[in-house]
């Protein structure tokens, strides 16, 4: 495997990685903005075939924003569904990416591709059931059970999950389906328009930071109860570049729970809410690791 010929892309919703790597090394990585479908699909179909043409790629990763159709069965796998960014809904992702390459090609949602990489190489090795969430421009979460994602009618959409808002919080919301969501109240723009800046200019003692603490909170509770993960990683800019936000988080979440969940406590919390392993390399090396279940078949 190490000297395997691989390929992913990571679409995100304002740049995509084209990547290329041998095993599980990434050699090269292309970035391209994410601007209309026909455009962006275009450019990394180019950028694959070019490496392709170059020299055999054995597999394909697709780690895309979504939600996306992800059932072979479906006349619609591989397309983007209705989604907040304008002009993606219907496009056809796995379609455009993969046009003119006769290689295995898995795709997923990026969540689910950084969970992957989290459980081969990162946070999430050894465990049986955990949440990788990004908050970023939005909030997705991949959930894998033995070591698989879980799927469905679709893919978990939690981001669109509301919350029980923390008394005195009158935020709107910013979701433009859903409005107080937690994707609504936490993600980079939801903060910016909460603070009316952007909230790398917002002192860590804001106030308003309780609030989000509190959403955050809300969320995590909610999927240990209903999923019982083993952990739950946190990337994305909002959750990292805010050191002083995550212990917040803990110990709101323990309050909020009061003692119910005997495997979340003041001792364990840490390892139980923390951040992914990887950093800023999920992302780009969940493509990779959807590349490799695609060559393992």
């Amino acid at each position: 495997m190490s000297s395997t010929r691989l390929a992913g892309v990571e679409l995100g919703g304002t740049k995509t990685f084209v990547l290329l790597a041998q095993g599980d090394r990434i050699v090269e990585r292309v970035r391209i903005p994410t601007t209309q479908p026909d455009e962006t699909l275009a450019a990394a179909n180019a950028q694959l075939r070019a490496w392709h043409a170059d020299a055999t790629i054995a597999a394909i990763g697709i780690a895309s924003f979504g939600p996306i159709a992800l059932s072979r069965k479906s006349d619609n796998f591989g397309h983007m569904l209705p989604t907040p960014k304008p002009g993606w809904a219907g496009a056809d992702i796995a379609g455009g990416l993969t046009s003119g390459l006769d290689c295995p090609m898995a795709i997923d949602t990026d969540v689910n591709g950084a969970a992957l990489a989290e459980h081969r190489w990162g946070a999430g090795r050894d465990l049986d059931c955990f949440w990788y969430i990004t908050i970023g421009t939005g909030l997705g979460g991949g959930l894998l059970v033995d070591g698989k994602p879980v799927h469905g009618a679709m893919h978990p959409e939690i981001g669109h999950i509301h919350v029980r808002r923390a008394a005195g919080d009158s935020f709107a919301g910013a979701c433009p389906f859903h409005g107080d969501c937690i994707e609504g109240l936490v993600s980079g723009p939801a903060l910016a328009a909460r603070f009316g800046t952007s909230p790398e200019h917002v002192a860590d003692d804001d106030p308003r930071w309780d609030f989000v603490a509190s959403d955050l909170a809300q969320l995590a509770a909610t999927l240990f109860l209903t999923t019982a993960a083993e952990r739950i990683l946190l990337g994305g800019t909002v959750a990292t570049s805010r050191a002083a936000l995550l212990p917040t988080v803990r110990a709101t979440l323990l309050r909020d729970l009061a003692g119910y969940l005997p495997f979340l406590t003041q001792e364990t919390v840490e390892q139980r809410l923390c951040l992914a392993g990887l950093g800023d390399e999920a992302g780009p090396m969940g493509a990779i690791a959807l590349a490799i279940a695609a060559l393992q078949g």
